[in-house]
């Protein structure tokens, strides 16, 4: 047995690492013991002494190293220093891992491999990427929260703008306090002569005309609800205070009343002409000039001129004796004119308008709602044969919806704002615009088509007021939501259907004409129906 350990030792094939290798090979792996008795013991110190010669070689390389110039061979002597420590730990002790151990080099081929650059390890590469990724990230990031606040700064700046150079936009609230100023204004001018009017006495001097609330502002108009004797009574005026108002040059080249009425009619008849686009004659110029010459004629004047230069003001005086449904002018003071007080419709209304004021609460039972509504809907359809026939003009309303509209005691519809009304010649100037499609010639709730081979607007319109009205009003009344037993039900649908081929746009000209008649008569024929079948007792 010792002359096969020795012979073992002695031959020149059994080197250290050969016999490290045979004893992994006969150990079977990893974690298996070393060969015990004394072969083993032979065994465990040849192995050291080859240990103790290696790392002598290393250390000796090492020391060269550092004699020599500095560089990145000493990272490769410190990296083989580690890697002796690293045997060292591996080899020799019992239950420690059995990994094979790297080939001796010589001290030239170690030197030489240690003075080689270091080149980095693709892996370091590798982690690198994800790192600029996320310095990308962040960048972009703290960029666009830049730009963000950048963008806030500029709205506020551009908001706090506006509202200094345009203040009336934002303090357009219809408040109590703003409204008495108002009216305290006017009476100062009319304290001071520069305007008249035959409410004036009673709203500044004899407190027969009372201030109760605002109802609202829009786009500079003031509408207030005020008390005069005992009724209720609205204020207008299109603008706030009377300076707003363009003054008439004339009145300050005379100082006596040496302006002859007639100067004073033609004067009218053109601010109406330039407002409505229509021609009157000084027969039909009474309802805008009832005043006389007097002490405070030209305050009258300029109270006139002012009245002028609003066109629902014009409409409500030519027409209110021509017409029941406009409201009726009872006077004016300065720039404001009063008209009736009536309580006008609201889209979220379940009938669109606050029939309990008209029928009174004793009567708003389910039979009398329908009469009503059967009532107000024939009336909607007179004044639209009124409006469409008896002027010398078709009166186009291009602003249809319930809040423009109320209802008298009688049930009659009567228009409450006519600011976007218009007589044919006005509305033909309005429509008669460029375009690129139809959706350009398009004024409200009045339609025109476009030409595009000269990209113009049709100077007629395209849809009517009975249009309109069947399809913002009428829809809501007789839709099959409202059905009920009180009416036929082959009735009821007749009535749906005709609603809805009136609500449809039409066409222009003779035959867009013709459906509007026979759609108009239709109606009228089923809502006297349905009137006659509503007769009975509630």
């Amino acid at each position: 047995m010792a002359k096969g350990s020795q012979s073992s030792i002695h031959h020149p094939s059994n080197s250290f690492y050969s016999r490290v290798r045979n004893s992994q090979r006969r150990g079977g792996g990893r974690g298996q013991q070393p060969p015990s008795g004394c072969r083993g013991r032979l065994a465990q110190g040849s192995a050291d002494k080859s240990r103790r010669n290696y790392v002598a070689q290393i250390q000796k390389g090492r020391s060269g190293l550092r004699r020599g110039s500095p560089g990145p061979g000493r990272g490769r002597a410190r990296a083989g220093a580690g890697a002796a420590r690293r045997a060292r730990s591996g080899t020799g002790v019992r239950g420690a891992s059995a990994a094979p151990r790297p080939r001796r080099r010589s001290l030239g081929a170690a030197a030489a491999e240690a003075a080689a650059p270091a080149q980095p390890s693709p892996g370091a590469a590798m982690r690198g990427i994800p790192g600029l990724k996320r310095l990308r990230l962040k960048i972009w990031r703290r960029c666009a929260l830049l730009l963000l606040l950048l963008w806030a700064a500029c709205w506020v700046v551009v908001s706090a703008a506006l509202f200094l150079l345009h203040r009336s936009v934002f303090s357009e609230s219809c408040t109590d306090e703003k409204s008495r100023r108002i009216l305290a204004r006017l009476c100062l001018d009319y304290s001071s002569g520069a305007l008249t009017g035959d409410l004036c006495e009673d709203l500044c001097v004899a407190q027969k005309l009372v201030y109760k609330h605002c109802l609202y502002y829009d786009r500079g108009k003031k509408v207030i609800q005020a008390d005069w004797r005992g009724q209720p009574i609205i204020l207008k005026s299109k603008k706030e205070s009377f300076s707003s108002y363009q003054h008439l040059s004339m009145l300050e080249e005379v100082e006596t009343q040496d302006i002859p009425e007639t100067e004073l009619l033609l004067m009218v008849a053109l601010e109406v002409k330039n407002a409505l686009g229509l021609e009157l004659s000084n027969n039909t110029m009474g309802p805008l000039w009832t005043r006389k010459k007097g002490p405070r004629w030209k305050a009258q004047v300029a109270s006139m001129w002012s009245l002028l230069q609003q066109e629902e003001y014009i409409y409500f005086s030519l027409l209110q004796d021509f017409s029941k449904h406009v409201l009726r002018i009872i006077g004016s003071c300065g720039h404001f004119y009063a008209v009736e007080y009536l309580t006008a419709g609201h889209a979220w209304h379940k009938t669109l308008f606050p029939l309990e004021n008209v029928i009174g609460p004793s009567l708003t039972g389910h039979r009398s709602r329908v009469r009503a509504i059967i009532d107000i809907a024939l009336s909607f359809l007179d004044m639209v044969q009124h409006f469409d026939n008896d002027f010398s003009h078709r009166l186009h309303l291009c602003d249809i919806k319930p809040e423009n509209f109320a209802i008298r005691h009688d049930l009659t519809v009567v228009a409450i704002d006519v600011d976007m009304a218009f007589f044919e010649p006005k509305m033909r100037d309005i429509l008669e615009q460029k375009c690129t499609g139809d959706e350009d010639c398009n004024f409200f709730d009045c339609f025109s088509k476009c030409n595009l081979k000269i990209r113009k607007c049709g100077a007629q319109r395209a849809n009517n007021n009975l249009q309109v009205i069947c399809d913002k009003i009428f829809r809501r009344w007789f839709s099959p939501n409202l059905r009920g037993p009180l009416v036929s039900l082959p009735l009821q649908l007749q009535l749906q259907k005709a609603v809805q081929e009136c609500a449809q746009p039409g066409h222009t000209g003779a035959a867009g004409h013709q459906r509007t008649l026979k759609s108009l008569s239709e109606l009228y024929h089923l809502l006297r129906v349905t009137q006659r079948e509503l007769q009975g007792p509630e």
